[in-house]
């Protein structure tokens, strides 16, 4: 890393630390849209408490954080409370580096394909390859994507374990790069026992690894489901009890807790007459999980990064229980397919849908649960418009990236009836 990353990671630390001794730490640890059930600070603090009072935190209906991390956490909340958030700052900070490292590698590997490549693009391709100087530019607006998104930022003062999700996230993603087999499984693995869903980032290291290897993909399935066992048992021998994982996993997919998020699952689910119940809850779980995962993965089996990235995209979209700390992680891999954005039709639309839709849902929730001049509906509006302009960005990336692969190998310029005529991908 160069000295500009390091004053930025400095800078961005700066901003959080300055930012965690404010009056809007406590109010976003309050607010919905950053603290969920999963990854809310005072429920931590509840179920550290309960664990030092020797009662199992799980019994209830409050604690949802697995059992080796709430113990770590509970070490540290008891001997070094005071100093929690500058921890925290420190694994955010740290997300960021590796993130960066993460964006090198990969720019790295791009123009070592093209390299390979090089003969089978066209003429008029020049500006939708990699270069040199994206080595440089790549990394550095992933860098400051996630250092001074708002979102990620807000996220870390509110002390929300999403926090430390992305770091794990990140790990994965890094090791990935580097093509560190068992380090991706065993981030994966800890990181599905404790939210479910990464569980389909398993598709872009069959196809990192395993591509053209079915027993070599049957063995990596079966080392990563080991270690998912591994990481249980680990947990169970913490607190002696298999409770955790109803208070965990089957919280997550059994969706108890109906309060609001910027999710689609909790307004369904409060309209919903009961008998309907578990017909939808599979329904609403497969489409969060396995609904996308093939036809993803055909489409894009040379590119696992991209499966990876939209993968974790989709997750922050329709998972039971997400978060803004969810979304500034997946938009700060944006930049990684900057050589795509030529072909990105629906920024300005996308860009509109976020700027609204966060707005208008801290008008909406005061209207609706202060002023009482709200209701359910104004608030789940916003929510619906801000995952819909996700959408939006997901599918604009997708058709951009398929866009950029047709122009490298065919042209950007076709020949009719003895005249040149530019392809109208824009």
């Amino acid at each position: 890393m160069d000295h500009r990353c390091y004053r930025l990671l400095l800078l961005g630390a700066a901003v959080r630390l300055y930012l965690s001794f404010t009056s809007l730490a406590s109010l976003i640890g309050n607010r919905v849209e950053f603290a969920t059930p999963l990854n809310s600070y005072k429920r931590m603090q509840e179920g550290v408490f309960l664990l030092k009072q020797g009662i199992d935190p799980y019994r209830g209906d409050l604690v949802h954080e697995t059992p080796l991390l709430l113990k770590a956490l509970s070490n540290i909340l008891i001997n070094y409370g005071e100093w929690l958030p500058l921890i925290y700052i420190i694994l955010d900070i740290f997300t960021a580096a590796l993130l960066y490292l993460t964006s090198k590698r990969f720019v790295e590997q791009k123009l070592e394909e093209q390299r390979i490549e090089q003969s089978s693009y066209a003429n008029d391709t020049k500006e939708l390859q990699y270069s040199n100087i994206d080595r440089g530019d790549i990394s550095l607006m992933v860098l400051l994507a996630y250092l001074f998104n708002p979102l990620t930022v807000m996220s870390c003062i509110g002390l929300t374990s999403t926090v430390i999700s992305n770091l794990f996230l990140a790990m994965f993603l890094y090791a990935m790069s580097r093509r560190q087999l068992l380090v991706c499984l065993l981030m994966l693995a800890f990181e599905s026992v404790r939210s479910l869903y990464p569980i389909v980032l398993i598709a872009p290291l069959l196809l990192l690894f395993a591509r053209r290897s079915i027993s070599l993909g049957i063995i990596i399935f079966i080392i990563f489901a080991l270690a998912c066992m591994a990481v249980a048992c680990a947990n169970f021998f913490v607190m002696n009890s298999w409770n955790y994982l109803d208070g965990t996993l089957g919280f997550i997919f059994n969706f108890r807790d109906l309060q609001p998020n910027i999710g689609l699952f909790w307004y369904f689910f409060t309209e919903m007459f009961e008998h309907f119940r578990t017909m939808f809850l599979i329904t609403f779980q497969l489409n969060a999980t396995v609904l996308y995962l093939v036809p993803l993965s055909i489409k894009l089996r040379k590119e696992p990064v991209l499966l990876a990235t939209v993968l974790i995209a989709l997750m922050s979209v329709f998972r039971a229980y997400p978060s803004l700390g969810d979304v500034g992680f997946y938009l700060a891999l944006l930049p990684l397919w900057r050589r795509c954005w030529k072909f990105m039709a629906h920024g300005f639309v996308v860009f509109t849908f976020f700027l609204i839709t966060l707005s208008m849902m801290g008008a909406l929730w005061h209207l609706w649960i202060y002023a009482g001049s709200a209701n359910a509906n104004f608030y789940f509006g916003a929510t619906l418009g801000f995952c819909t302009g996700q959408i939006f960005l997901i599918t604009d990336l997708l058709f951009a990236h398929v866009k950029r692969e047709f122009c490298l190998h065919n042209g950007q310029k076709i020949i009719i009836n003895g005249k040149e005529a530019r392809i109208l991908l824009e």
